[in-house]
């Protein structure tokens, strides 16, 4: 029995289905949840678009004339409305391309919301307002997160959105404030001003993406404030309200910025509430996060969780992967426990900024002994032809062994390039075997093998 459609819930579905299990998904928000109905797949759609303007921009330096051209800036503007009708289309279509696979594969969905009543059953109430009771010799609870809001921030969905809101604009904001610097924030903040927004970044920390290597949180501040981005460090927001077509954020040091649209990026808070946890001895932490150990059960015997829920890592990649290790775990197939120090992870603002392994903080604190090397990619044949000069890539390596143990890439399609380090990272390679490895000339990942050459010792 799974409480979820996302990542966790529909990835341990086709697990379990295909070890031979009965499966049963009670789901309320529609299959693949928020990372494709309303977060992953909308935000990256949006941002292809984002991409694409951002390239047509860059056109004149790479001996492109366009009709309409004044300066360095393409005269183009967005219909954000069929930008947004493209965004909500393929998240549907995404959705049921999975929920197509379910039925294919024999597992039963059902529209609803399930609770607890104990560890071995599932009260579920559908959308007709009945309730089903099923008994289940498994839980697996992947019911995901929502975006937090704060009673000085409430969102009314017009001038005032969380990132689930945004795909409803039929207009381009005149003039859009972003709050929280986190991931999605950064995401959002330099999407809208790569489609021509005036963007104001309201960041409480000392820098964007405080979360990530600081590099790349420097590398991706200095290019957004050089394309126009207003960045406003160490802000903390007090209050957001709206007065007609004007929203204005209050700082808590007074200040005032005032805009046509503010967005949200305030975290996320987990979907746990009233799921009868407590009724099958499920124990949250402090935030309603459920916890788990690394092959995904809970405190409760014969319940697992999977996904934002947990608290855990909120990428999907690592809700699937939780979900599937889950099921393998319950149904006695070979499982390795979640190594967090093997995800990879993307940031898909303007440049990317994609990471594995260990990070440039591990190493400075003593956590882990490694050497590093940087290598900017304005260096890279292939990036001088494209016209790219913003980016790097960072490897660590453990001293004496070479084993490669994390690495940073920062640039156009990071999340691609960040996959044969991934690897690297995953079977313990040393850096001379991965630079040993061919790379085409001229290509961006021949800096990753570079990156890896002058990490040899003798």
């Amino acid at each position: 029995m799974i409480l979820g459609g996302g990542p966790g819930g529909y990835e341990s579905a086709l697990v379990a289905a295909q070890l031979g299990a009965d499966v049963t998904v009670v789901d309320s928000d529609g299959i693949g949840g928020s990372a494709v109905l309303t977060d992953c797949v909308p935000s990256k759609t949006l941002i292809a678009t984002a991409e694409l303007m951002t390239d047509i921009r860059g056109a004149r330096e790479l001996g492109l004339r366009l009709p309409g051209f004044t300066g360095l800036v393409a005269d183009l503007t967005v219909d954000l409305s069929a930008v947004n009708d493209r965004v909500k289309s393929l998240a549907a279509e995404q959705s049921a391309d999975i929920a197509r696979r379910l039925e294919r594969d024999g597992v039963k969905v059902l529209v609803g919301r399930g609770r607890l009543d104990g560890n071995e059953r599932v009260i579920a109430t559908l959308a007709d307002g009945t309730e089903q009771v099923l008994e289940a010799d498994t839980i697996l609870i992947a019911t995901g997160a929502a975006p937090r809001t704060l009673p000085s921030a409430q969102p009314d969905g017009e001038r005032i959105l969380t990132w689930e809101q945004v795909y409803d604009l039929d207009e381009i904001p005149q003039k859009l404030i972003v709050v929280g610097s986190g991931v999605t924030g950064a995401e959002f903040a330099s999407a809208y001003l790569a489609l021509g927004v005036d963007v104001t970044l309201v960041s409480s920390r000392d820098r964007v993406l405080p979360g990530e290597d600081a590099d790349a949180s420097a590398v991706l501040e200095e290019v957004s404030i050089r394309k126009g981005m207003n960045v406003l460090g160490q802000s903390r927001m007090e209050s957001v309200v709206r007065d007609g077509d004007v929203v204005t954020v209050t700082l808590t040091d007074g200040r005032q910025v005032t805009g046509s649209h503010c967005i949200l990026a305030l975290g996320s808070i987990p979907n746990t509430a009233d799921l009868g946890l407590e009724s099958a001895g499920v124990i949250t932490d402090d935030g309603g996060f459920i916890k788990v150990d690394r092959v995904s059960r809970t405190s409760a015997r014969g319940v697992y969780a999977a996904g934002d829920c947990t608290g855990v890592l909120m990428l999907a990649s690592v809700a699937a992967m939780q979900g599937r290790i889950a099921m393998w775990h319950f149904l006695g197939d070979a499982v390795a426990p979640l190594d967090l120090k093997k995800v990879a992870s993307n940031v898909f603002t303007a440049p990317e900024i994609a990471t594995v392994g260990c990070s440039q903080k591990a190493v400075e604190s003593g956590e882990i002994l490694a050497e590093t090397v940087m290598l900017p990619l304005a260096g890279n044949p292939r990036a001088k032809m494209q016209g790219i000069h913003d980016g790097f890539v960072k490897l660590f390596c453990r001293p004496g062994m070479g084993i490669v143990v994390g690495g940073v890439v920062v640039g156009p399609r990071a999340s691609e390039l960040i996959h044969p380090l991934s690897i690297a990272v995953s079977e313990s390679l040393t850096a001379d075997q991965f630079a040993q490895a061919f790379t085409v000339y001229p290509s961006l990942s021949g800096s990753l093998a570079e990156a890896a050459r002058r990490l040899h010792r003798v």
